[in-house]
């Protein structure tokens, strides 16, 4: 290993003392040694100090090696990261190594959900990198004895204005490791037009990796004497195991173990669905050892749930008032039927299906638990594990390898927790790998829900008032088992903050007991809100004889800056302050307007339609536009537009990826998502009755990014919402039926 100078003398008390515990926390420290501390986080017996830190360190082979707290699932994070550091330290980008966090309080929040990576981390990665770049200036200055503002670095060196002296980063790392760390506000950033790396496209990082098949993902590590697990988990949510007959199952060749699993308590959070683990020295073995078992299963409260009945009661209960959530103005007094549009919309329950199920492997002794988890939460992993093992966080290690795709079930670390739950009782390093059948069956779905909508219209065309309801099982659920009703946290996505330029707007949600595990998925509560309004606005434009692009403008009014003041309710914004991203209606007209541009340009032919829609999720704005060609029920996919103005962008190449993965998610979940209950169990269970897009279905996809000196916003998931209401706009341009009930596979044939 070369010779390495770790920038990182932080105390873990100095560094919650700085960050705070939960605030984005990042460090910065330095020490002389022969190794890399960072890497050896990843390699050190466990048991000894940890020397974790880490965003930046320094070799003296002059490499920079910078430390992404993030998980990767294709994004594109463990790039993105990376070059905001390197953009102020002013590395070269050729001499980055990247390394993966371990899971660790001191990184503040490593969750990697909710689009916020980038978002959250962009101030506090500028600061690390400028904080580094000041360091090595103030080395090289001493060591020149000339004055700081003599010396300034450029390119992988430091550089004295009056002579031609040159240090390289290398040369100076032992000696800056030395000097105490600036204080953040004495720090001088960048200016954008300085930049040299935000904003650059560069291929992700562990690109060859993927392509050669060295990319090491959930399944793919192999402690020595690693066994394999397989769980036969209870068919309907809520039962438990009454009885076991496992004598066929010992004797499959290759089984080694049966273990029971322990029954969940209370509201389900992250806890193991329970069951029986089947062990055994390969995962063939492991199967068919499950098949083997004979089991009974306790009745369970949701035995008699189906979905179909259930979302026609959801159906009718959005035509009665709910809960106000938001008022805006006082409601008509009567709706004239004339002058009245209203429309009722439904989304079935969807699963994450990511490429790559649930895989982790867990290796408990006595001194701890190491995990090397396919996690985007490594430290709910730690907590959770702890909890369940009854030991303290520092004993649980989480390695993070690279995700198959994530879209949220993997910010669940209930199979983390099933791994080290079963290790325990075996003494064994285990590898439980969910099946595609078990991540159907078993996974956390995105809620069912309805939604009704009800706008009164002028005589001269103009929307007076709107009255909306929605209504689905609250992921607030999965943590209080009370809970029964859309929660603030939910409604704040895509319902409650769209910004009318209306006199009279009023939001209601309505009661839906959950009757599974309920979780967040790509884009979350955006996903049927997002269907709903962008439908409806269509529909409004119909009936006024519009473009929907026309009748967006006019719902939207001027542009201006919205904050919901004394309407009733408090915007949660994604967690972000108004006032550094505001809900801008200015930045939805731009796209509106760009998108009507881009639509002129390829005008609709026979049988042919555009649909478009917009939604602000994340605080970022994404439009979408999609052409259809309808012969009588057969769909063609013509064309697809996708623009996003997400603020300051760090790599427009992953960007963009983004954007076409979000249209190919969301026609996904659109033509074909539905996941349905019968007596209590799920009746999918693999691509084949749950497929998604397959490539000669997909249509072209074009995206663009608006240029934007916002501060950045969320990339990963605003892309998806406006798909679907696309989709069903264009359907209906192109002469079809309007649908207001997903998925469309129902209906037509692609």
């Amino acid at each position: 290993m070369s010779k390495f100078t770790a920038i990182e003398n932080f105390s873990r008390r100095d560094v919650l003392k700085l960050f705070g515990a939960s605030g984005g926390a990042l460090m910065l420290g330095a020490s002389g040694l022969g190794w890399s501390p960072m890497l050896a986080a990843q390699t050190a017996a466990f048991g000894e100090e940890q020397r974790l830190n880490l965003f930046i360190a320094i070799g003296e082979d002059n490499r920079v090696y910078l430390t992404c707290h993030r998980s990767e699932m294709g994004q594109g994070i463990r790039t993105g990261i990376p070059q905001i550091l390197a953009d102020e330290l002013e590395a070269d980008w050729d001499k980055v190594v990247v390394v993966q966090g371990l899971a660790d309080k001191r990184y503040g929040s490593q969750n990697t959900d909710g689009s916020r990576s980038i978002r959250k981390g962009f101030d506090k990665m500028r600061e690390m990198g400028a904080m580094a770049r000041h360091m090595l200036e103030q080395a090289a200055a001493e060591r020149w004895q000339v004055p700081l503002s003599e010396v300034y670095a450029k390119a992988h060196a430091v550089h004295h204005k009056g002579s031609n002296k040159r240090l390289s980063y290398g040369e100076l790392a032992m000696a800056a490791a030395r000097l105490p760390l600036p204080d953040a506000n004495t720090l001088t950033l960048k200016t954008p037009d300085q930049f040299t790396q935000i904003g650059k496209g560069h291929t992700i990082v562990d690109m060859d990796d993927m392509l050669g098949g060295r990319a090491i993902y959930g399944a793919d590590n192999r402690p020595e004497g690693l066994v394999y697990a397989v769980i036969a988990r209870p068919p309907v949510f809520g039962s438990a195991l009454e009885s076991m007959d496992d004598s066929a199952a010992r004797k499959v060749a290759g089984v080694l173990d049966i273990v029971p699993l322990p029954v969940p308590k209370g509201a389900p959070a992250f806890q193991p669905l329970g069951g029986v683990a089947v062990v055994a020295s390969n995962t063939w073995s492991a199967l068919e050892g499950r098949k083997a078992l004979k089991l009974s299963w306790s009745k369970s409260a949701n035995d008699s749930h189906n979905s179909k009945t259930y979302l026609d009661t959801l159906k009718q209960r959005v035509q009665e008032p709910g809960k106000v959530a938001r008022e805006l103005g006082s409601q008509p007094a009567s709706w004239p039927e004339a002058r009245t549009v209203s429309a009722t919309y439904t989304v079935p329950y969807l699963a994450h299906a990511p490429m790559e199920p649930p895989a982790v492997i867990a290796s408990v002794d006595k001194n701890g638990c190491e995990l090397w988890a396919s996690s985007q939460t490594p430290q709910s992993t730690q907590q959770n594990v702890a909890g369940m093992l009854g030991i303290d966080e520092d004993k649980v290690k989480v390695n993070v390898t690279l995700l198959g795709g994530g879209f949220g079930r993997k910010s669940k670390p209930d199979f983390s927790v099933e791994a080290a739950y079963i290790s325990s009782k075996i003494n064994k390093p285990v590898l439980v790998q969910w099946s595609r059948e078990d991540e159907i069956r078993n996974g956390y779905l995105h809620a069912v829900s309805a939604q009704y909508y009800q706008a009164c219209i002028d005589d001269k065309g103009k929307v007076q008032a709107i009255l909306s309801r929605t209504a689905f099982p609250s992921i607030g659920s999965t943590f209080d088992a009370a809970v029964d009703t859309p929660q603030p946290f939910e409604l704040d996505l895509g319902f409650t903050d769209i910004p009318w330029d209306i006199g009279a707007v009023r939001c209601e949600a309505v009661k839906a007991e959950t009757h599974t595990r309920i979780g967040w998925l790509r884009s979350v509560s955006n996903i049927q809100h997002g269907f709903g309004v962008g439908s409806f606005v269509d529909e409004l434009a119909i009936a006024n004889g519009k473009p929907c692009t026309a009748q967006w403008k006019e719902l939207l009014g001027k542009a201006r800056i919205e904050n919901f003041a004394n309407q009733g309710f408090e915007y949660g914004n994604y967690g972000e302050e108004l006032s550094r991203h505001p809900v801008d209606v200015g930045r939805y007209l731009k796209l509106i307007d760009r998108a009507e541009a881009l639509m002129a340009q390829k005008p609709a032919g026979k049988n042919e339609g555009w649909g478009f829609a917009i939604h602000r999720s994340f605080v970022a704005y994404a439009a979408v536009a999609i052409k259809v060609h309808l012969e009588g029920d057969k769909l063609t996919l013509v064309d697809a537009i996708a623009l996003m103005d997400a603020g300051t962008v760090v790599n427009p190449d992953r960007v963009a990826a983004q954007m076409e993965g979000a249209v190919m998610f969301g026609l996904s979940l659109a033509l074909f998502g539905e996941i349905d209950f019968d007596k209590g169990a799920v009746t999918q269970s693999n691509f084949h009755d749950y497929p998604l897009l397959r490539l000669p279905q997909c249509p072209p996809i074009s995206t663009e990014i608006i240029a934007s000196s916002a501060v950045p916003g969320g990339v990963g998931e605003p892309g998806v919402p406006p798909v679907a209401p696309a989709l069903t706009n264009a359907i209906v341009a192109a002469g079809g039926e309007r649908y207001r009930e997903l998925p469309l596979a129902k209906h037509l044939k692609l």
